[in-house]
């Protein structure tokens, strides 16, 4: 079958270079001219027919992107304003209980028996986890609703509950806490657990401790939570960035605890109540290499 005749139009000319060159100008995706240069007509023609059908790929992509594209957009957003060990969990997550399932989809295409059969999986993990994915998940179609990319958010009644229940974990009796420290005493991790017993600190808090928030010549001896201590690429960050605003506290201490802190301060050659033997705070190796 003989092939349709195209009509080719005429384009201004352009010297660049002493080169005559065909030019003409389109609209890029964000609504900026653009030219485009070719030596005859028909190049520039095939140029601006190319041009034009990847501009409304991408336009058609903004408007209608799919879930995957979505969760990549959501996670950029979330990055100026969360942890970089919470964005990894969110990424990781992300990946495979949402992507996984439902990432092809348009986000106007997903209905609440895709979420729901997306979370199915979910039912045999950790409560934990199936909470932190059904939160994400939520997040994403909530955002997309906002910014009016969807008219119907199909996480409405979606039910938060799933997952199996952790398990209780009994707390140490006195006796078994006697036998710990009688055990560890005199050893690397001595000081960690003494405060970690007895002043509830989380593990984060605990390694980004200063001395400048133990207290220990105060009428009710106490130390401040002000700072946290986190891993990056195995190397030690500590900042004031904490885990939720109530993190910020003080705690009263025992004596026991006062005593063990009073005297790991006069041998103490560093800011960090825990510290390796340079004076800087633990990498996550080297808290590993403790126990």
């Amino acid at each position: 079958m003989a092939k349709k005749n195209r009509s080719v139009p005429q384009y201004g000319t352009v010297m660049r270079k002493g080169i005559l060159y065909y030019r003409t100008r389109i609209q890029d995706a964000d609504g900026k001219q653009v030219s485009l240069y070719a030596t005859t007509c028909e190049e520039l023609y095939e140029k601006q027919q190319a041009a034009k059908k990847q501009v409304e790929e991408i336009v058609f992509r903004r408007k209608h992107p799919t879930v995957a594209e979505y969760c990549e957009k959501w996670l950029l957003m979330q990055s100026a304003k969360v942890s970089s060990a919470t964005m990894k969990a969110y990424t990781s997550d992300m990946r495979n209980y949402i992507i996984k399932p439902l990432g092809d989809m348009y986000m106007e295409e997903v209905t609440a028996d895709d979420i729901r059969l997306a979370l199915v999986p979910l039912t045999n993990k950790s409560e934990g986890l199936y909470n932190t994915v059904n939160m994400l998940i939520k997040c994403i179609f909530y955002s997309a609703e906002r910014s009016e990319l969807i008219t119907y958010n199909p996480c409405v009644g979606i039910s938060a509950k799933g997952g199996k229940p952790t398990k209780k974990k009994d707390a140490l009796t006195d006796q078994q806490v006697e036998v710990l420290l009688d055990t560890v005493k005199g050893l690397p991790p001595y000081l960690f657990i003494m405060i970690c017993l007895y002043s509830g600190l989380r593990r984060e808090e605990a390694l980004g401790l200063h001395w400048d928030c133990v207290f220990l010549d105060a009428p009710t001896p106490y130390i401040s939570v002000r700072r946290a201590w986190r891993s990056e690429h195995n190397r030690p960050v500590v900042s004031t960035v904490l885990k939720t605003p109530a993190a910020k506290r003080d705690i009263p201490i025992p004596k026991c605890l006062v005593d063990c802190l009073q005297e790991a301060k006069e041998n103490s050659i560093s800011d960090y109540v825990i510290a390796d033997s340079k004076g800087e705070p633990l990498a996550y190796s080297q808290f590993q290499r403790v126990w």
